[in-house]
């Protein structure tokens, strides 16, 4: 593989990630369906659940677009939380942005409380509410940004300087628009599914860090507890990443015209976009990303889901990121796990809507739009 560290994030993506092709002069590298290797093998691999070529060019391309000394890749998003949240003890505490995704708090809720693991959750949009940090002297910080699905942006930048180890989901954004990272952060996640993968055809999920004790805690994860994707699916990964930054630059472009055109709708109350010079949060996201996304959170008066179902070329669906448009409504969807007295207190009402925007001609997808207005 041809040495790409100090090339653009374009030229990284294309040609990271080659590799283990032989004699064949094969551009792409194969898919590796294998499950065990020949014992002594020269590269070290024995099992796929603890190493595979396909995991291994994988982790080292999407490394190199994170600005990252490591990576380890895992079966979904939910699989890299675990991983991280698996590491920690009894007793031990995480202090939470309180808008963060529905599986997220649920993990923290019902799964990693019952090992004595707590999470307490505080607006950390809000500098003020940063003495927290510093009064309960968390163990891990756990921020998104920007947030799923309000869209708030934190301050990577400042919220690391405050001595704790950070973890921030990149999801919304890929390592294309923010690199937390460089940012200061400790441990930079993502559901390689959305954006990084971008086909909506496969799960993956990636932590990437500087630290080498915490890539080891990653690397115990994913082969302790079977957190390992499938070749094919680090495969898939890869091929998507390859056109990552194209795809974003037309998910940011179609998403800013849209959030335009939706602020101006009698019947739209309020729009979230990070590039709006309305969002809260503007200055800072124009100084911590290079683009707003493909995201776009908004409310409407009246029967929110039923506008969702009214829509032609936004699916109602799970998940976003993909080169098609998605819409949620986060109420019943992504944060349908998450009580409802607690959702509505960080402000996901039944009347919000979130739009995955896609690479669609954008014209049509404001039309859409109006239609089911």
């Amino acid at each position: 593989m041809a040495n790409t560290k100090h090339k653009g994030f374009s030229t990284r993506a294309v040609h990271g990630g080659r590799g283990y092709v032989g004699d064949t002069g094969a551009v792409m590298p194969p898919v590796y369906m294998t499950s065990t290797f020949a014992q002594g093998n020269r590269d070290g691999f024995d099992y796929t659940r603890s190493g595979n070529p396909n995991f291994r060019l994988l982790e080292q391309s999407l490394a190199a677009l994170e600005g990252a000394e490591h990576a380890t890749c895992f079966a979904s998003g939910v699989s890299a939380i675990t991983a991280v949240v698996s590491s920690l003890k009894s007793g031990d505490l995480i202090l939470a942005e309180e808008n963060i995704y529905g599986c997220t708090y649920r993990m923290f809720e019902r799964v990693f409380a019952k090992f004595g693991v707590k999470a307490v959750y505080v607006d950390l949009s809000r500098r003020e509410s940063w003495k927290q940090i510093r009064a309960r002297k968390p163990t891990l910080v756990w921020i998104e940004s920007p947030t799923n699905p309000l869209l708030k942006i934190l301050d990577i930048a400042g919220i690391s300087k405050l001595g704790f180890p950070v973890v921030v989901d990149n999801t919304f954004a890929s390592p294309f628009l923010q690199r937390p990272l460089e940012l200061g952060a400790t441990l930079s996640l993502s559901s390689t599914t959305k954006y990084i993968n971008g086909h909506s055809d496969c799960l993956g999920g990636i932590v990437a860090t500087n630290d080498a004790s915490w890539h080891k805690r990653m690397v115990f994860a994913q082969k302790a507890l079977g957190l390992q994707p499938s070749p094919f699916d680090a495969w898939l990964t890869m091929r998507g990443q390859r056109t990552l930054a194209v795809r974003m630059e037309r998910h940011c472009a179609n998403a800013l015209s849209v959030a335009r055109w939706l602020e101006k709708q009698k019947r739209v109350r309020w729009v979230r976009y990070p590039f709006l010079p309305s969002h809260p949060q503007y200055k800072l996201a124009k100084r911590q990303m290079s683009g707003g996304s493909g995201m776009i959170t908004f409310a409407i008066e009246g029967d929110a889901l039923a506008f969702c179902r009214k829509l032609e070329l936004f699916t109602l669906a799970e998940s976003l990121g993909g080169v098609e448009s998605l819409v949620c409504h986060p109420a019943t969807m992504t944060h349908a796990g998450v009580p409802k007295a607690v959702r509505e207190a960080v402000g996901i009402t039944d009347g919000v809507v979130r739009f995955s925007v896609g690479i669609e001609d954008v014209n049509d997808l404001i039309a859409d739009i109006k239609q089911s207005l």
